[in-house]
């Protein structure tokens, strides 16, 4: 089979390197030609240089379809993360490592990875003979496919343009807004809190903050507020937001001068939308990653979502789907076991951003996911309902048995604590201090 894949990012890398394993001719183009030394700046990537945190489907996915990769990817740092799981065994519940250091690793290895071709150019648009897709136009010129591959991104328009009611069927800005900088230990300093073991996250009286750890000392620091609330936008100035990091506790132990130094400047995160796109329905047409989905990046689900459509693609083509036909299957899978993370998402995010406004539980309405796992803390039956939830190797749903239990907790008045540090508007008069312009 001849693929094109638009789109060089981890999913078209990793599911490119993956056909060619399996003996079929790959391409990958992308208008980013990769690192030139030291320097990467990937255009059009906000993401690239800002927090991530990576789930076990990751290095488990390049463990099975990737290890050259997966190797790779360790030579440069990455540092898988075990935990104990419930059978008394040790498990990896994730990798800590940069994004950029990510990417860099599936780009060697994809330049020596047989079968895949990457070329550096712009897809003008899909070739279509007698209603199925044949190739696509590379700048002008055509390169002939069996298969064509979206995996060009949360902008990702590939045939939709011509396609009826191609609008996401879930679309809602999540209401929520960042900003992180990047930081690095110095020799001999010791992480600080942490609530996983590969992040610290907390919620406060109006916004939230995260610390995800990377290698080799790397970490960032995200601070997350409503985008309605303009007065904490200020945080993007450096001064307001290492005022904000000495003000709450938390993040003044990770980021005191004596034991870590900033590496970047504070980057401030774009539009954030919770998106779920069908297939387009055209005959040799598939899209795979951000191209279906898209959601908040404050859990962390995005790369892992991809690594699962990634592992159900190639099931499909294993199995013997025809390469012209395999979006529909593929895409009742999407249908059935991504949708719902990003419904969950919508509803997350919707959910915070009215408490942070002031608002109480609306216990006539069904819960929440976090707020039914939160409860765990009142009511520990709630824990074996969640463990899967929280993996993602069990879909949302799987939390609904554990309502209830966690609605009995929260009509009897409980409410999950606040982390200590300033409440919203402490921590606005703090930044008003710092820039008074804001």
């Amino acid at each position: 089979m001849r693929a094109l894949i638009a789109g060089s990012g981890p999913t078209g890398l990793i599911l490119g390197a993956a056909l060619a394993r399996r003996g079929h001719q790959v391409t990958s183009v992308d208008r980013d030609p990769g690192p030139t030394g030291d320097a990467w700046i990937r255009r059009g990537v906000m993401q690239f240089e800002h927090a991530h945190g990576f789930r076990p489907q990751v290095p488990m996915t390049l463990q099975a379809e990737w290890p050259a990769a997966l190797n790779t990817w360790r030579k440069l740092g990455a540092h898988p993360v075990e935990a104990p799981n419930p059978a008394g065994s040790r498990q990896v519940v994730g990798v800590l490592s940069r994004r950029s250091t990510f990417e860099r690793a599936l780009r060697h290895a994809a330049e020596q990875q047989a079968g895949l071709t990457l070329r550096t150019g712009h897809v003008d648009g899909l070739v279509v003979d007698r209603g199925q897709v044949t190739g696509v136009r590379i700048d002008g010129s055509l390169v002939e496919a069996d298969l064509v591959v979206d995996a060009s991104g949360r902008s990702g328009r590939l045939g939709r343009s011509s396609a009826p009611d191609s609008g996401p069927d879930l679309d809602g800005d999540c209401g929520l807004a960042y900003v992180d900088r990047t930081y690095r230990l110095r020799p001999g300093a010791e992480p600080g809190p942490m609530v996983s073991p590969i992040a610290y996250m907390a919620d406060f009286d109006g916004y939230q903050c995260l610390v995800f750890l990377h290698e080799a000392g790397h970490f960032s620091v995200v601070l997350v507020r409503p985008t309605a609330d303009t007065a904490l936008k200020a945080l993007r100035f450096e001064a307001a937001f290492e005022t904000a990091c000495r003000a709450i506790p938390a993040l003044a132990e990770w980021t005191h001068p004596d034991r870590a130094q900033p590496t970047s400047a504070v980057l401030v995160g774009g539009a954030l939308r919770n998106v779920y796109r069908r297939q387009v329905g055209t005959p040799g047409l598939v899209a795979v990653g951000d191209s279906v989905a898209t959601t908040t990046p404050t859990r962390g689900r995005g790369i892992a979502m991809a690594c699962m459509q990634v592992i159900a693609l190639l099931g499909l083509l294993d199995a013997g789907s025809d390469p012209a036909t395999i979006a529909e299957p593929f895409g009742a899978w999407c249908d059935h076991h991504i949708e719902p993370w990003v419904a969950d998402h919508i509803a997350i995010d919707g959910g915070m951003v009215r408490r942070w406004q002031g608002d109480d539980l609306d216990l006539s309405r069904p819960l929440t996911t976090d707020l039914i796992a939160a409860a765990v803390e009142a009511d520990p039956r709630i824990g074996q309902h969640a463990g899967g939830y929280f993996a993602m190797t069990a879909l949302p749903e799987t939390l609904r048995p554990a309502e209830p239990l966690a609605r009995a907790v929260y009509q009897a008045g409980w409410r999950p604590a606040y982390a200590p540090g300033p409440t919203r508007d402490e921590l606005v008069d703090a930044i008003r201090v710092a820039v008074p312009a804001a």
